[in-house]
């Protein structure tokens, strides 16, 4: 190739490569352009739409039990939001954005305390603080304490331990359903037997539910009153007397709901109140439930169980999340069969290697004595009477108790609520669960836990040291053949 060649190839090449660049430059603007565009019709866009919530709790996310109850809204509903400037929870400003968007009756406002000092003292005597809410609509409010939106529970006040958990959707969610309802539920729960006081955490769901509660003694009055929703009969000490159980097997057979939670007594026997299940066809047996399958039983104590759960629209929602419920103490109730008076369904069942010991709580030994009663047993049934009415029993005094359901991880409240819903008919606000920010309690049986310890301690160390000294043995082997 000559020296004018080698130019006009030269030549060619700076050509090409210039067109190449632009070309480049050209495809390179082209989608810098486009990303830009995105990106301008992206924020346009509601936070709803582009933000995507991947916390295990879904912090971000509301239910669809929200969605329901801002849905079904008729009145105008105002949120205000009590805060000083630059001071706003991110958390509850995303939560607020959710509620505005999804109904054109609900209205978030702002009222900062620095402006409007004495705003929200027309609505509550509590201290205020920064992130606090108030639920309005009409004549009717709810004050929200920044505190009822974060949750600090005690857990262990020796050691210093708390769970926290954040219930902003349940609390406004409520209060939004408070402010624009007429009629509440009412519940009634019995006194008069040295029946224990309901515990804080099933109170406090109550609460937020919306139901009234109101003791009630039946020997003070003639009839149980007409607006009765529900009555509740939680850890009596002693049994009713034959005409109160008359009065409540009317009130059931006329369309009434009943909510017990009964077990085994260490004075005084509960025939009266045992017979209403004998109505039915379910007999309570003596003395106190014990597991002998350590899948079924927690904590190294075979009297606090772990019974399986049937289908139903009481059980469903904790079997689809993998919740349990932990029934301590329990009596053991046989179903004999079907009844003329209503139909029965087991919710809670025991296993197969389960009795029920007579010595109740003089028992001395967790083994089966001559006289314990053989199991199966349901713990928990449902009773739909001929005529409408209604009965969810929990043969355990200590099932609501607040220890035990934090060992439930509360699935044992939620039961109970959803026993109320069952009961009192399905209502849109039902509970909504808070979300943990903490590790919730993972309840396992006894013989899990005693795999899980063998498996950790014994075979996974035992498993390294093997392929430790395969790979060593390996090694001189291959050294050995080279020398």
């Amino acid at each position: 190739m000559n020296k004018t060649e080698c130019l006009k190839f030269s030549g060619w090449g700076h050509g090409n490569a210039f067109r190449g660049g632009s070309y480049s430059l050209m495809i390179t603007v082209v989608v810098l352009a486009v990303l830009v565009a995105v990106n301008i019709f992206a924020s346009a866009l509601p936070a709803a739409s582009t933000q995507y919530d991947i916390s295990s709790t879904k912090l971000y996310s509301i239910t669809s039990n929200t969605k329901a109850v801002v849905n079904a809204l008729e009145k105008d509903v105002t949120i205000y939001w009590v805060v000083q400037a630059d001071q706003e929870d991110a958390v509850i400003e995303n939560l607020l954005n959710k509620y505005d968007s999804l109904s054109e009756h609900i209205e978030v406002v702002k009222k900062n305390p620095d402006i409007f000092p004495t705003f929200a003292q027309q609505y509550t005597d509590r201290a205020v603080q920064n992130n606090s809410l108030i639920v309005e609509c009409g004549d009717r409010s709810r004050f929200i304490s920044y505190s009822d939106i974060y949750l600090v529970e005690t857990e262990n006040m020796y050691s210093y331990t708390y769970t926290t958990s954040f219930d902003g959707e349940g609390a406004i969610t409520s209060a939004i359903d408070y402010v624009v309802s007429e009629d509440l539920p009412q519940l009634y729960v019995l006194e008069g037997h040295g029946e224990m006081e309901l515990p804080s955490t099933f109170s406090e769901q109550l609460g937020r539910e919306n139901m009234e509660v109101s003791q009630l003694s039946l020997l003070t009055v003639d009839t149980i009153p007409e607006d009765a929703d529900c009555i509740v009969i939680y850890s009596p000490a002693s049994d009713i007397s034959t005409e109160e159980k008359d009065m409540l097997a009317d009130y059931v057979t006329e369309g009434g709901k009943l909510l017990v939670m009964a077990g085994p007594t260490e004075d005084d026997g509960l025939e009266n109140l045992y017979s209403l299940l004998s109505d039915y066809g379910v007999e309570a047996q003596e003395g106190i439930v014990v597991e002998a399958d350590r899948m079924h039983y927690a904590f190294q104590r075979p009297y606090i169980l772990l019974p399986d759960m049937s289908s139903h629209a009481i059980t469903d929602s904790l079997m689809e999340e993998n919740y349990y419920p932990i029934m301590p103490t329990s009596g053991g109730l046989v179903v004999n069969g079907s009844s003329d008076n209503g139909t029965v369904t087991e919710l809670l069942t025991t296993s197969y290697d389960s009795f029920s010991k007579i010595a109740g709580y003089d028992l001395s030994t967790y083994d089966k004595e001559e006289g314990d009663i053989d199991g199966p047993f349901a713990v928990a049934v449902s009773i739909e009477s001929s005529n409408d009415g209604k009965i969810v029993w929990f043969a355990s005094s200590g099932f609501l108790d607040d220890m035990y359901n934090a060992y439930s991880s509360g699935a044992n409240v939620d039961m109970s609520m959803n026993a109320l819903s069952s009961l009192i008919g399905e209502r849109e606000a039902i509970a909504i669960r808070s979300k943990s920010l903490n590790y919730n309690y993972l309840t396992i049986s006894e013989s899990t836990g005693s795999l899980l310890k063998v498996t950790m301690i014994g075979v996974f160390p035992l498993c390294y040291l093997g392929i430790g000294i395969y790979v060593v043995l390996r090694r001189r082997r291959v050294q050995n053949e080279a020398v």
